[in-house]
C-alpha cells in the first residue's frame, strides 16, 4: 500500500474513492444529510455509508465512516475508522482512497495511515485462482493532513511498526511444511539487513548447553530444532544491560504422543505465534532505530509423534539442571521456554524478561479471544505492559500467581512435572516457567486466544494472524526503556 499525505485542496486523481470519518451526531448538509437520514447513518462507531459521490465532489464514490462521539475519539479510533474506510472500497475497482479526518493533525493523520496499512494486510501467496473482482484494487491511500510534511515524519516509526506486524503475520500464516524451525531461523537471519545481529544454534550446540527440555520436545521430528538469538544494540552504551524477550516457536504441534484430536489441528501451525511476535518486535526496534539494547530468544521446534518422540513418563533434564517428569507431551511449550528462559538470563543478565507463548487452551476459557493473560513476578514490569497494551489496543489482563498452586506441579520422581492438571491450567503453566527465571524480573504473556482470530472483530486485523504482541511491546519499550 502506497501512503501519501496531502493538503485538503489537493486535486483528486481519477478512480478515487473519498472517505470521511464522521463523529456521531455531526451535522451533514444537503445530499449527504438526506442520504444519511435515509439509511439511518448517525456516525455511530462502526457504521458505514457508501454512496455515489454527489454533485460538487470530484471523487467517483463517497464513503462516510462513523467513528463515534467526539469525546471518546482517540488514535485507535482513527486507526479503526481508516481501516473500515479501506475495507469499504478495497475491491471497488477504484485505485486510490482519499481519507478525510475530523481533525487533520499530523499525529492523527499518521495513525490513520497505520490503520490502512494494517487493515490492508493480506496473506495471498498461495492463491492461484482468485477472481480479479475479489482482489483489492485500491493500491494508494492519500490522507488529508494540515501539515503533510509533519504527518509524513510522524508516520516514519509507524511505517516501521506496520512492516514488523506484517512480518509477524506472514510468519504465523505460513503453512508448516514451509515454515519449520530451520526456515524460521533463515527468515530471522535475513533481518540482519536491518542492523540486527542474529545467531542460530542448532541441536549440537544446544546439546552441549544441556538443553534437554527443549530438545526433548523436538526429538520426534525429522526437522532439526533451533534456538535463534537476535540482538539489537541501539543504546548509547552498547554494553548497557539489555532487556529481553523470549518466544515459544512450536512451528507445528500435533501434541506428540499425547496426540491432539484431528478437528482443527491445522490451526496448530500458529503455535509459534509467540516467537513470531518477538521476531516482529526486534524487527520494529531495528526499523525505527530504537535507543535501547534488546535481546530476542526464539525456541523453534516441531512436536511430532514418531518412534523417537518423548513420552508420558519420561524425565527430561533442563539446562538449569532441574528435572521434569513428562505427564502430557501436549504441554510442550513450557518445556521449550524453560531452556530458552534459562539460557537468556544466564547469558545476557537482562533487566527483565518477557516471554510470549500460545501456551494454554485454559487462557481462552478464562479470557476469550480479545484478552491475553499477563503473569508477572514484578509489579513495575506488569504495570508497564498493561499500560502499553491499553494504548495499543492489544489488551492484557493481569492473572494471579498464588503460591499454593505451585505444589500442583511437584513430581513424585523428579523436580517437577510438566502439567498440574486442568484446574488453573494457565496459572500452573506460568508457575512452571517461573521456576526457570532465577529471580530475574519476568512476565509471561499467554497469547493463545489472541495470536490468531477467525473471525476478527477489528478492521485493522483481517481474519487469521494478528501479530498480537508486537505493538504493545514496542510501545512499552518506547515509553519506559529507551535512553
Amino acid at each position: 500500500m502506497d501512503i501519501e499525505f496531502v493538503a485538503a485542496a489537493a486535486a483528486l486523481s481519477p478512480k478515487t474513492a473519498l472517505a470521511r470519518l464522521v463523529h456521531e451526531g455531526a451535522a451533514l448538509e444537503g445530499a449527504l444529510g438526506q442520504a444519511a437520514a435515509a439509511s439511518r447513518f448517525t456516525g455511530a462507531k462502526g457504521q458505514t455509508l457508501d454512496i455515489l459521490a454527489p454533485a460538487g465532489v470530484d471523487a467517483q464514490r463517497l464513503v462516510l465512516v462513523g467513528v463515534g462521539k467526539a469525546d471518546g475519539f482517540d488514535a485507535l479510533g482513527v486507526e479503526h475508522g481508516a481501516a473500515s474506510a479501506y475495507n469499504a472500497v478495497k475491491a471497488s475497482g477504484l485505485t486510490t482512497l482519499r481519507l478525510e479526518l475530523p481533525d487533520a493533525a499530523a499525529d492523527l493523520a499518521a495513525r490513520a495511515a497505520l490503520g490502512v496499512r494494517l487493515g490492508a494486510y493480506r496473506f495471498d501467496k498461495y492463491r492461484t485462482k482468485e477472481p480479479a473482482d475479489k482482489k483489492p484494487s485500491v493500491v494508494k491511500t492519500q490522507v488529508v493532513a494540515a501539515d503533510a510534511d509533519a504527518a509524513l515524519a510522524a508516520f516514519a516509526p509507524l511505517a516501521a511498526l506496520a512492516d514488523a506486524v506484517s512480518f509477524t503475520r506472514d510468519l504465523v500464516s505460513e503453512p508448516p511444511n514451509v515454515l519449520y524451525p530451520a526456515e524460521f531461523g533463515r527468515r530471522v537471519k535475513a533481518l540482519e539487513s536491518l542492523g540486527l545481529e542474529v545467531e542460530i544454534l542448532g541441536e549440537p550446540e544446544m546439546m552441549k548447553l544441556g538443553m534437554g527440555s527443549l530438545l526433548g520436545v523436538g526429538q520426534g521430528s525429522i526437522r532439526e530444532s533451533q534456538l535463534a538469538v537476535i540482538r539489537w544494540n541501539g543504546a548509547a552504551d552498547k554494553k548497557a544491560q539489555p532487556i529481553a524477550f523470549i518466544g515459544k516457536g512450536v512451528c507445528f504441534d500435533t501434541g506428540g504422543i499425547s496426540i491432539k484430536p484431528a478437528e482443527n489441528m491445522e490451526d496448530m501451525k500458529w503455535d509459534m505465534g509467540g516467537a513470531g511476535a518477538v521476531a516482529g518486535l526486534m524487527h520494529v526496534l531495528a526499523g525505527r532505530k530504537a535507543k535501547v539494547n534488546a535481546v530476542g530468544i526464539l525456541g523453534l521446534v516441531e512436536n511430532m509423534p514418531d518412534g523417537n518422540a518423548y513420552r508420558p513418563g519420561d524425565v527430561l533434564t533442563s539446562m538449569s539442571g532441574q528435572t521434569i517428569e513428562i505427564i502430557n507431551t501436549d504441554a510442550e511449550g513450557r518445556l521449550v521456554l524453560a531452556d530458552a528462559v534459562w539460557y537468556c538470563q544466564n547469558r545476557f543478565k537482562p533487566k527483565f524478561m518477557v516471554d510470549l507463548a500460545t501456551l494454554t487452551g485454559a487462557i481462552i476459557i478464562a479470557l476469550g479471544h480479545d484478552l491475553a493473560g499477563c503473569y508477572s513476578n514484578n509489579e513495575e514490569l506488569a504495570g508497564a505492559l498493561i499500560a502499553a497494551s491499553n494504548t495499543e489496543g492489544e489488551p492484557l489482563w493481569r492473572m494471579p500467581l498464588p503460591a499454593q498452586y505451585d505444589k500442583n506441579i511437584d513430581s513424585m520422581i523428579a523436580d517437577m512435572k510438566n502439567t498440574g492438571g486442568r484446574p488453573g491450567g494457565s496459572i500452573t503453566a506460568a508457575m512452571f516457567i517461573q521456576r526457570f527465571t532465577n529471580g530475574v524480573p519476568w512476565a509471561h504473556l499467554d497469547i493463545a486466544g489472541t495470536a490468531w482470530k477467525k473471525p476478527s472483530a477489528f478492521p485493522t486485523s483481517p481474519d487469521g494472524a494478528t501479530g498480537y504482541g508486537v505493538r504493545l511491546l514496542n510501545r512499552m519499550v518506547a515509553e519506559k526503556y529507551e535512553s
